[in-house]
């Protein structure tokens, strides 16, 4: 995320941006509620339209 959104935006958007795909959480919310990781970051991945290389 960091890659794609620079180091500050990808922390708000973390902590503020609520997915869907995570039962509603934010990837904060979601990796506290032990979702597996790589979960998560195909979610941000969709979210966020990355190109396939950066999965």
């Amino acid at each position: 995320m960091t890659v794609a959104l620079g180091p500050g935006y990808a922390e708000s958007w973390a902590h503020d941006y609520v997915i869907g795909s995570l039962g509603s959480r934010t990837v904060d919310q979601a990796l506290a509620a032990g979702l597996d990781t790589k979960m998560v970051w195909r979610a941000v991945h969709r979210e966020l339209g990355l190109p396939p290389s950066a999965r």
